[in-house]
Formats: C-alpha cells, sequence, structure tokens
C-alpha cells in the first residue's frame, strides 16, 4: 500500500492518540469525517495499523521493576525454540521476548516485577526450568529514557 500525506498525518495523529474521535482526527488532517473514516479503515484491514492499546504506568501498579534478561539456549534446533517461545509466553511478568542475533544469547526478554525477590522467583521456579535454557544473563532498569516511541513515519 502506498502512503500519501493524509495518511501518513493519520498515523502520526493516532499513534499520539488512540482515543481521538474520528472528527478530531478528521480536523487535524484536514479531511471531511467520512474520507477520514475510510483511510483508517484502510489502514487497518491493510495491517498497517494492527491494532490499538492502552498504555499502562508499572510503577503506579505496583511493578517496579523491569530487568532486560539475555537467554542462551542449549542447542539449535527448532524443537528446542519452539518449547521456550512456547513455555515464556504462558509467564504473564514477561511483556516482551525477542529472538535476536549478534549476541552470545539467542533471546531477549523484558520482564516487569513488583520487586527483586519477585524477579527471583520467576527467574528460578520458571524461566531456568525451561528445558533448553542453558545461560542467562539480567540487567536492571535504571532509567527509561525513551519508552513506548510512536515509530517514524516517512
Amino acid at each position: 500500500m502506498t502512503l500519501d500525506s493524509y495518511d501518513k498525518e493519520i498515523l502520526r495523529v493516532i499513534q499520539e492518540n488512540g482515543k481521538i474521535t474520528n472528527q478530531d482526527l478528521a480536523d487535524c488532517v484536514g479531511l471531511s469525517p467520512s474520507a477520514c473514516l475510510r483511510r483508517v479503515k484502510t489502514l487497518e484491514d491493510s495491517g498497517i495499523i494492527s491494532g490499538y492499546k492502552c498504555v499502562l504506568n508499572a510503577k503506579a501498579l505496583g511493578l517496579g521493576l523491569t530487568a532486560i534478561v539475555y537467554i542462551s539456549m542449549d542447542k539449535h534446533i527448532p524443537e528446542r525454540f519452539d518449547l521456550f517461545e512456547q513455555e515464556i509466553t504462558a509467564i504473564a511478568e514477561v511483556v516482551e521476548c525477542l529472538l535476536i542475533t549478534g549476541q552470545a544469547a539467542d533471546y531477549q526478554l523484558k520482564i516487569i516485577v513488583n520487586d527483586l525477590e519477585h524477579y527471583h522467583k520467576i527467574l528460578v521456579g520458571k524461566i531456568t526450568k525451561i528445558s533448553g535454557v542453558a545461560g542467562v544473563h539480567s540487567s536492571f532498569i535504571l532509567n527509561k529514557v525513551i519508552e513506548n516511541r510512536a515509530l517514524p513515519i516517512y
């Protein structure tokens, strides 16, 4: 799909405010409400807009510790990776899991928990028990410089 300047502006605006009304969005981008709604629907149908979500404040919910965890697997075979991905998906505290290259690790996890004790419980009680996990390296977030940034639209 080729995006014109209206489509790009719609994407910029709704990334910053997913709750904006169609009327307000239309006013922001300089389109009629019906034309704006058609464009948003087309962007959704094409998969460019894949969904809408609410961003919560982890600290306000008592989730004060964020860890970045690198996982190394013992064998690089599809069955090991499939099993790991299936089991890591079931751990609610793992909010992001990326299969990566260029590191000694195979996966990068983002884990959000209450505190260090909670993290230890997840690490020892769940993650290291997954078959194939050979190594774990944890780092803890001290400050979030950039988070939930909108995608650049060119």
